[in-house]
């Protein structure tokens, strides 16, 4: 088996996929490891797909534009390795920095490359991304240091069970960050120096920051639902006892049927709450049952060193029989 494969989405990167493949390919080749370069074409209309071909990386072809999210979970259904890193092909991420990510995988079941403040960003979205990573970090009870990075390794084991809950769009790092610390699985950070990405970046503040903000309270009612009942139940019923003391003693009136509405209110929302803790238990249980086994990831190997053959069982990928269009390194 592959030790690591590298996964780069790619949407008309024409410009610098082939830097990128180049430098990753020289870098990884002086680690003295078995790897793989994936780059996935996400219905790119220019010469992404071939530049990144004739660099030396094994392309995997989108018939159209789904996503940037799409293109990592085709790259990591395809992907042979062990390990899996991800990282994007406008050339912000240097790959000088990937033994610093594998070098902490030994101990960590994901690692990944935090921006440092000497990086190359944006204002607007370094205020945000604080935002960001300070409402996940008290989802997840772990100090979250950059919650939108791209830049990661994992083991692709863990990466397969999360391929149902994760997005199409640019909240896939997102969700994949989160999911992992409410799962139980171990998370550490290495800090990167990013560069300004060539080209226009193709993130919308608003539409996917808003996008960014539903996706953490979707992730936090997936496996951590008490998160988000506990405190909305409380100060619903703190305010609904405090406005009925206040009409009995300032007012001199009853305790009132709205301030008991609220509190009455308060108890329904808390109940939902333990009962979504219990669904989310289950769904932990269920991540534990997608782990394939030894035997599930030697039939998966041979499957993609033979993509001809047509012999298809309930362990098999959906995507090794999709519409996809490969390519080796010409």
């Amino acid at each position: 088996m592959i030790d690591i494969s590298v996964v780069i989405p790619a949407f008309r990167e024409e410009k610098s996929v082939g830097i990128v493949v180049e430098k990753t390919n020289n870098l990884m080749t002086k680690l003295g490891k078995s790897f793989e370069i994936i780059v996935v074409d996400d219905g790119s209309d220019d010469m992404t797909g071939s530049i990144a071909s004739a660099t030396g990386a094994r392309v995997i072809t989108h018939p159209y534009n789904i996503g940037y999210g799409a293109a990592l979970k085709t790259g990591i259904r395809f992907a042979r390795g062990q390990t899996i890193v991800m990282m994007d092909a406008d050339g912000q991420h240097d790959p000088e920095d990937i033994p610093a990510l594998l070098e902490k995988l030994d101990k960590y079941d994901m690692v990944v490359g935090a921006r440092s403040r000497k990086s190359e960003t944006r204002l607007h979205r370094d205020l945000a991304n604080r935002v960001y990573n300070g409402f996940a970090s008290y989802v997840c009870n772990y100090r979250i240091q950059d919650l939108t990075s791209g830049f990661k390794a994992i083991n692709t084991n863990i990466a397969h069970s999360f391929l149902g809950i994760l997005p199409n769009t640019f909240s896939f790092s997102t969700t994949l960050t989160m999911a992992v610390l409410r799962s139980g699985f171990s998370l550490s950070y290495v800090p990167i120096h990013t560069s300004f990405p060539s080209g226009k970046s193709k993130i919308r503040l608003i539409q996917d920051g808003s996008r960014f903000f539903l996706i953490i309270m979707k992730i936090a009612t997936l496996f951590s639902p008490m998160k988000l009942f506990l405190p909305v139940s409380a100060s619903l019923f703190l305010g609904g006892l405090s406005y009925g003391v206040f009409r009995m003693i300032f007012l001199g009136g009853r305790y009132g049927q709205t301030a008991g509405l609220v509190m009455i209110m308060a108890v329904v929302i808390f109940m939902v709450g333990l009962v979504s803790e219990q669904i989310a238990q289950l769904r932990f249980d269920r991540i534990e049952h997608w782990l394939p086994t030894q035997e599930e990831n030697q039939l998966h190997e041979k499957i993609l060193a033979n993509p001809g053959d047509t012999v298809l069982n309930h362990s098999t990928p959906k995507s090794t029989s999709a519409p996809f269009q490969r390519s080796e390194p010409s």
